[in-house]
């Protein structure tokens, strides 16, 4: 007897049945019967009668195997493969120890999933990572000891990315960001101007450099109370002497660069790319050195100024800015008025009366939206009335969206347009912050005591961000993110992107039709690619079996095997 299965098309249609038949001879000729037709069992019913007309010893799928545990190994295995890519371990130290793998394991963990070092030590145990990398069974003092041993280390890991991403002529991007702080006991910890809105609470700072395309080059961690601009000196001296570049091209935001840090960049023969502040842009439309007449054909002019000698300006006007600023102040100044007109109505009905009485009330309203500049108010000791500087807003309106960068480079080194588009190559140290504060590397809160510890950390975080910088490139394919950006024709113009990013965006699906994903829910499809620990039933030996990969999970993990790493 045997089982066949037998196909036929009438139309559009295609039939199939399946039949257990059996052959005989009779007369000497070959003659076949159909016993039964199997069509309606189930495909696994059917696989059984065929094992078993073919002999086999048909058992109960539990009584097969067991699985003993089943692992998340996907993400692990992502991870894993573009650290070994990027030669991560070889960056860390020439030698192989145990506190290198532990420190790729902290690394690789954070880029997957974030944690304190606690948190660490217990997602091992939930994923193949640690096993892989044969620090199972690790806790939490292993990884500060692994700590210790990073920052011994990061001045030549620096110097190793330096020469890896860094060329004479380089353009080097750089930035200030700061981080909350749990705990007093950290000598880093200080009181300053809080990026994170948590005003009262201790913080750091850290400054980045990023090469253009934004990956880290370096990090240093900085007292929080720390003025920006008192960052940059340590930077240029890292740039020039550490690393070795004669030539080099320093962009940073127009909070860093005083008259003495430009003096200090002179002096170490480097080019830079900066931006005036508000009150700097003011003075020059005062002096008449900024016409506002040149935006009426063109959103990008250059202008000299003998404030600033020897040096190029590059006047910008983006009218969505401007547009916003206008929206926003007028909201401003309506919400103060409300606040003063209540103000005003409670003096005029005798409940509010006295010159100190009625100033202890307007001085709060007026400071609340931050628009004290713009009105003029008069208290007596039995009125009080108010009015907006018209002149002073119109003057301040007239400037809305418009930006002045700076920049010692000649026309030759570096054309108009290419100054604001480096100028514009800042977002990729945004973009790494936000990745440092948001779910994908969690840098804060910051609950390390030591000093040295705190530098670590922020290493750490660096380190992973460079691994998961390069994750995101090769899986711009699978990712909401535009995998071909155009350049755009006009540099001060809203950046616009490609039309297959729009398509993306607008159908949520990829150029191949599989579902768009954000770069924490991939690393989420991945986990679920198990590894399996199997033990055959009356034997104590186990093996362990990797789960097939679906389909979106075998490109994701091949685009990382054949990616072209611009290193």
């Amino acid at each position: 007897m045997h089982v066949v299965t037998t196909r036929r098309r009438v139309g559009e249609r295609e039939y199939t049945n399946t039949l257990l038949r059996r052959s005989y001879r009779e007369d000497g000729k070959v003659k076949k019967e159909t016993l039964a037709n199997l069509s309606r069992l189930p495909p696994e019913a059917i696989d059984a009668v065929r094992a078993a007309l073919r002999g086999e010893v048909l058992v109960a799928a539990g009584a097969a195997f067991e699985i003993e545990r089943s692992v998340p190994a996907g993400h692990a295995q992502a991870a894993l493969e573009m650290a070994r890519r990027l030669e991560l371990g070889r960056l860390l130290d020439r030698s192989p120890s145990r506190e290198r793998d532990l420190v790729l394991a902290m690394i690789c963990q954070r880029a997957i999933a974030p944690a304190s070092k606690l948190g660490t030590v217990r997602a091992f145990d939930r994923s193949t990572l640690a096993q892989e990398l044969g620090v199972a069974g690790v806790d939490e003092d292993d990884l500060y000891a692994a700590m210790d041993w990073l920052l011994e280390r990061q001045a030549r890991i620096e110097d190793r990315l330096a020469r890896r991403h860094l060329r004479d002529g380089e353009l080097v991007l750089y930035d200030v960001s700061s981080s909350y702080f749990e705990g007093r006991s950290c000598e880093l910890a200080k009181l300053g101007y809080s990026r994170d809105q948590k005003r009262g609470s201790l913080q750091i700072i850290y400054g980045l450099l990023c090469d253009k395309p934004g990956r880290p080059i370096a990090i240093e961690v900085f007292s929080g109370e720390l003025h920006d601009d008192k960052t940059l000196p340590s930077q240029i001296e890292k740039l020039k002497r550490r690393f070795g570049l004669s030539r080099v091209v320093v962009v940073s935001d127009r909070g860093m660069v005083t008259k003495a840090n430009i003096e200090l960049l002179e002096a170490a023969e480097a080019r830079w790319i900066t931006a005036l502040k508000a009150p700097q842009i003011q003075k020059l439309a005062r002096q008449q050195e900024l016409q506002l007449s040149l935006f009426d054909q063109t959103n990008l002019a250059e202008i000299t100024s003998e404030d600033y000698p020897g040096e190029r300006l590059v006047v910008c006007r983006n009218p969505l800015v401007a547009a916003e600023r206008a929206r926003k102040r007028s909201e401003l100044l309506e919400a103060t008025e409300r606040g003063l007109s209540e103000i005003a109505q409670r003096v005029e009905r005798g409940t509010l009366h006295g010159a100190d009485q009625i100033g202890l009330a307007v001085g709060p309203a007026l400071k609340r939206y931050k628009v004290k500049k713009h009105f003029e108010v008069t208290i007596t000791e039995t009125t009080f009335t108010y009015q907006r500087k018209t002149e002073q807003i119109h003057a301040e309106a007239a400037l809305d969206g418009i930006y002045v960068l700076r920049t010692n480079l000649t026309n030759d080194e570096l054309s108009t347009g290419e100054v604001v588009r480096s100028y514009k190559g800042l977002e990729q140290v945004e973009r790494a912050f936000r990745s440092f504060k948001g779910p994908d590397l969690e840098i804060r809160p910051i609950h390390h005591r030591l000093e040295d510890r705190v530098r670590a950390h922020v290493f750490l975080c660096m380190l992973a961000y460079y691994l998961t910088w390069h994750l995101r490139d090769v899986w711009r394919a699978l990712l909401f993110g535009d995998e071909n950006p155009p350049v755009q024709p006009d540099p001060v113009a809203k950046a616009v992107r490609s039309p297959a990013a729009q398509r993306k965006a607008r159908t949520k699906r990829t150029s191949t039709g599989e579902p768009c994903h954000s770069y924490k829910s991939l690393l989420a499809e991945l986990a679920t690619l198990t590894r399996n620990t199997i033990r055959l039933p009356g034997a104590t030996a186990t093996f362990d079996k990797l789960a097939q990969p679906t389909p979106l999970q075998a490109r994701a993990l091949d685009l990382i095997q054949h990616a072209s790493l611009d290193s």
